[in-house]
């Protein structure tokens, strides 16, 4: 880990996509070690699950399922894999992964890109039970029907995810968000609860870029459809001011441009839902200030991909110990107690 700052060059000097790849392939020949205990401060839980700490992987980096355990022995206290869909698809076409240096950002236009259900669903069935892993999944791009392919995805993986997330934010499968409008989005809910049974949370990540009346749709149908969270956001397709040479380039953005946005809309959903909705705060978080920041605006727990191309696989360790400094700071002896303070 401390050897990332001098590794970082290397891996800048390739193209984004070829570079996560050989991280991938770089984590897989790491034994996978031991998940993180417990922390007595930072420990909290939510929607029945135990959280070791509220730092988590976000969807993206483990597409396919193949490195969740060893993202566990990082440090993390929960990891989220997929986006995965029914069937495989290559995604869109390359280049679609933009490292925007100067701004601390990523520009992605993945598409879904990933083996399918069945190939990650084999893996999945093999693990440990050791650490909370969740599963994203999403509709193939040219699906008849995608409420299908959601409540296919979550009857397939019911089994084996600590939690299952409805990705419908994604802006890089044409039509995708339209799933967020009110009646779209409880036909959805209904057949993914119809689905799910008896199995797992369920969890809905939203998009940053939504109207305060969109954001009131969304919680009262999340209400009442009883979604156990609400993962607050995915990347944004709004342009702030950027310096980098890739700024025009097509796609969600995330990493610290996000980061005002996406606090921002955790506010407006906290306001929204009040205290009885869980979230889960995404977008622009960098270190334990930000982590720090989401968690005394409503959220629960954080999750990080961007900075993790910058920061290398230290983040984790370093955002928890940094919460826990600020716990101490402000006199909380536990997380939970500085959730919407």
């Amino acid at each position: 880990m401390a050897l990332y700052p001098l590794l970082r060059p290397l891996v800048f000097g390739l193209d984004a996509e070829r570079a996560h790849g050989l991280t991938l392939r770089a984590l897989k020949a790491l034994p996978a070690g031991k998940a993180a205990g417990p922390d007595p401060a930072l420990a909290i839980k939510v929607a029945g699950l135990d959280f070791p700490n509220p730092v988590g992987l976000a969807a993206g980096f483990d597409k396919n399922a193949e490195v969740f355990a060893q993202v566990l022995r990082l440090g993390f206290g929960f990891a989220e894999v997929g986006t995965l869909t029914p069937l495989p698809q290559v995604g869109n076409p390359k280049p679609r992964l933009f490292r925007l240096v100067e701004d601390r950002a990523v520009i992605n236009r993945m598409g879904f890109n990933n083996e399918g259900q069945q190939a990650a669903l084999v893996r999945l069935q093999r693990r440990a039970r050791n650490g909370i892993v969740g599963v994203n999944i999403g509709a193939n791009k040219d699906s008849a029907n995608r409420i299908v392919d959601y409540s296919a995805g979550v009857a397939a993986m019911t089994g084996v995810a600590d939690y299952l997330t409805v990705n419908i934010s994604s802006p890089n499968t044409p039509g995708l968000r339209a799933l967020q409008d009110k009646a779209a989005l409880d036909e959805l809910l209904a057949a993914v609860a119809e689905a799910r049974g008896a199995g797992p949370p369920i969890f809905l990540k939203v998009a940053p870029d939504l109207e305060p009346a969109e954001i009131d749709d969304i919680v009262a149908v999340a209400t009442r459809r009883k979604i156990d969270a609400l993962i607050v956001s995915n990347t944004t397709i709004s342009r702030p001011h950027l310096r980098s040479k890739f700024r025009g380039e097509g796609g969600g953005l995330s990493g610290a441009p996000l980061k005002a946005l996406a606090l921002q809309r955790l506010k407006d959903f906290r306001a929204a839902s009040g205290p009885s909705m869980p979230l889960i705060a995404a977008g622009g978080i960098e270190n334990g200030v930000d982590a720090y920041d989401r968690i005394r605006a409503g959220a629960s727990l954080v999750q990080v991909y961007s900075a993790l191309v910058y920061q290398g696989p230290g983040l984790a360790r370093s955002i928890a110990s940094e919460l826990k400094r600020l716990l101490r700071r402000d006199g909380f002896a536990r997380l939970a107690d500085a959730v919407g303070a």
